[in-house]
């Protein structure tokens, strides 16, 4: 039985509980995957049976033409397709003169080549430098005789075949629908559902795969919704928490002037593992290098300090004669860093890990910086200055941009792909920006409570789907990043939580510091009655 021809076939039928499906284009479609993944015998089958078929006619006779030296009828053929428009009629024409053109040179008949060049493809409208590319052509295999293909006296015409084999592909790629069926499309449709199902799920936390076999649909136990653990060993206010890179350890800071560093044990149990003593005042923000093997701490009113995580042990001490620091970043080397310095002399410091000054950007214009970060990737060097700017400076262009807030600036956080970063500002918003683009309108996220004090923010689970939040009110707020209220109030400190922490390698681990003196450690929900409290003795 002959395949019909695009225009020639009849009525389309319609299935699926909605009937929104063209069954003759859906059939079609499987048969080309069945094609591509090898099983010919199972697509041919289908074409037989459903009496739909993959290639219509006038695709086929198309081939056949190419394959058979008999390009005047393709070009026929080629003019008399239906639906298409004249770029693509005119691209398609293109390859097929392009073609002879390669085959008479191949055979030395460079005056039939020029014809072809001068009478058809001249009057395609064709890009003119393709144009000037086939002249060249034509003129190198005068002056050199380039090779003729593999022609000899039997007629073995194997390459010559080879091209026309690929001229056809060609035109399959290039011819649109329903000449040609595009290629892998049942695949690109069903991935398309997938990834639609995921991104609608405001609770996926998984980086497990999505099975077919039934609707997508993500529960609250893939986000931390409930308190693990309490740790209690700080004796102030905890100002600031942060989990290494590794997710192996966390690291807080406290008004009580001591920082510590948690273990984080396989079964996701925090233990003390060093409480760091040898600031005089409050400590506000710690920093990790890279690899995880060494520590920053800083405040306001205080030096930098640099600790070894293994031992707890303090290596160096930062800027004893220079500006105090409020906030600290690394490059990804570890081997370098960058602090930030608001009073009493303004600037923003490089130093390597030896205190010895690499950069800096100081003098009488330079704002008041309040908090700072690296990208991961270390190409950006932001900072919040002047309490409602946010500067993006380029460490290899050298140059700067600055996106303008109307509100104050409390705190700062850099997603772990350097691609995006949030803000939170005291007027009760947290806003999402893109750090390379140009966009001026950032995404806005409401709920918490802020108004007088420093709260921050950060992302978390996979692929950073996730912010979370303290706030004044004592509670932590969980935002999928697609919605701007939270899908999650996670209940439990009794005092302001100034800090969160997202565990990079367990998406579903969250830690909050609060002023009540007390870090708790987010989870899953699970039986009641297991939450933990942990006071252990304070070790150097």
């Amino acid at each position: 039985m002959p395949s019909p021809s695009p225009s020639s076939s009849s009525a389309s039928t319609f299935i699926g509980s909605k009937s929104e499906i063209n069954k003759q284009e859906f059939i079609r479609l499987i048969i080309e995957y069945l094609y591509s993944l090898g099983y010919k015998k199972s697509a041919s089958l289908l074409e037989s049976e459903s009496t739909i078929p993959f290639k219509y006619s006038q695709l086929l006779y198309l081939e056949s033409q190419i394959l058979n030296s008999n390009f005047d009828n393709c070009v026929q053929t080629l003019n008399k397709f239906e639906n298409l428009n004249e770029e693509t009629r005119s691209s398609a024409l293109f390859l097929v003169f392009k073609h002879c053109i390669t085959e008479f040179l191949n055979r030395g008949d460079n005056l039939s080549a020029l014809s072809v060049l001068r009478k058809q493809v001249s009057v395609l409208g064709i890009d003119k430098e393709k144009v000037h590319k086939l002249a060249s052509e034509i003129v190198c295999s005068e002056q050199k005789e380039l090779g003729k293909i593999n022609v000899n006296g039997n007629g073995n015409n194997s390459c010559i075949e080879d091209l026309r084999q690929r001229l056809v592909v060609e035109l399959e790629e290039m011819l649109p629908p329903p000449i040609t069926v595009p290629k892998r499309r049942l695949e690109h449709l069903v991935e398309s559902a997938i990834i639609a199902q995921r991104d609608s799920c405001i609770y996926h936390n998984s980086s497990d795969g999505i099975s077919l076999y039934e609707d997508h649909l993500c529960g609250r136990d893939q986000v931390p919704t409930e308190t693990l653990q309490i740790l209690d060993s700080h004796e102030n206010e905890v100002w600031f928490v942060q989990f290494s890179n590794s997710g192996e350890y966390l690291a807080s800071s406290s008004s009580d002037c001591t920082a510590i560093i948690w273990k984080v044990s396989e079964e996701g149990i925090l233990s003390l593992k060093h409480t760091l003593r040898s600031h005089q005042n409050p400590v506000s923000f710690v920093s990790w290098s890279p690899d995880d093997t060494m520590l920053l701490t800083c405040g306001n009113g205080e030096v930098l300090k640099l600790w070894d995580v293994e031992t707890g042990t303090c290596k160096h001490t930062f800027g004893e004669k220079s500006p105090i620091v409020s906030s600290c970043a690394w490059l990804p080397d570890s081997k370098r860093l960058v602090c930030g310095s608001s009073d009493p002399n303004k600037c923003i410091y490089m130093w390597d890990l030896d205190g010895n000054e690499l950069e800096a950007w100081r003098g009488v214009r330079m704002p008041k910086v309040s908090d700072l970060a690296v990208t991961p990737d270390g190409k950006y060097l932001i900072s919040i200055c002047s309490e409602k700017d946010i500067r993006l400076y380029s460490f290899h262009t050298k140059t700067e941009r600055v996106i303008k807030e109307e509100h104050p600036i409390t705190s700062l956080s850099v997603s772990r792909d350097s691609k995006y970063l949030i803000v939170n500002l005291n007027s009760q918003e947290i806003h999402f920006w893109d750090i390379v683009g140009t966009g001026t309108n950032p995404l806005k996220y409401t709920g918490h409570k802020q108004g007088k004090y420093v709260i921050r923010s950060c992302f978390g689970g996979v692929d950073c789907m996730f912010l979370a939040s303290g706030s004044e009110n004592s509670q932590v707020y969980i935002w999928n990043r697609r919605n701007q209220k939270p899908i999650e109030v996670l209940t439990g400190h009794s005092m302001t939580v100034n800090c969160v922490s997202w565990n990079p390698t367990r998406p579903q681990m969250l830690a909050s510091a609060s002023d009540d003196q007390t870090i708790r450690i987010w989870g899953p929900s699970r039986t009641k009655g297991q939450s933990r409290t942990l006071k252990q003795s304070c070790q150097c």
